[in-house]
């Protein structure tokens, strides 16, 4: 799942020629990084309604802004003691036992909640950058 700005691509074109590739990183990291705070603040709100040692919403890990293939991503993930890792995914989409359990869709629900405080949070880093 991801989320597509439109016109985004253009205005860092435009930022890229006048201030050049090395400050247009930067802001576009300050941005990336905004952006899933936001994300995971609407993640913890979900796995809130169905939490019960709460080690999955201890273990989300934001990871650092990387270049993948030419475009900078950054990654919501989760790490630590517990492997929630593991679990998360059954959570999300249920099992053969337990097709719907309280968490199922609780990654996309926050995904859809976030996208447009994720957009805004995108949008003001590149307002202060300029």
């Amino acid at each position: 799942m991801t989320v597509r700005i439109t016109g985004m691509n253009r205005v860092l074109n435009e930022l890229n020629s006048r201030l050049g590739p090395a400050r247009v990183q930067v802001i576009t990291d300050i941005g990336l990084r905004r952006g899933a705070r936001k994300f995971v603040e609407e993640l913890e709100k979900e796995f809130l309604r169905f939490k019960d040692t709460g080690a999955s919403i201890d273990e989300i890990t934001i990871a650092d802004p990387v270049s993948i293939m030419g475009v900078r991503t950054i990654r919501v993930h989760w790490k630590g003691p517990k492997g929630r890792y593991r679990v998360i995914h059954l959570n999300e989409f249920g099992t053969v036992k337990n097709p719907n359990p309280q968490g199922k869709g609780a990654v996309a629900r926050a995904m859809r909640n976030a996208q447009r405080a994720y957009q805004e949070a995108i949008k003001q880093a590149i307002r202060e950058g300029m």
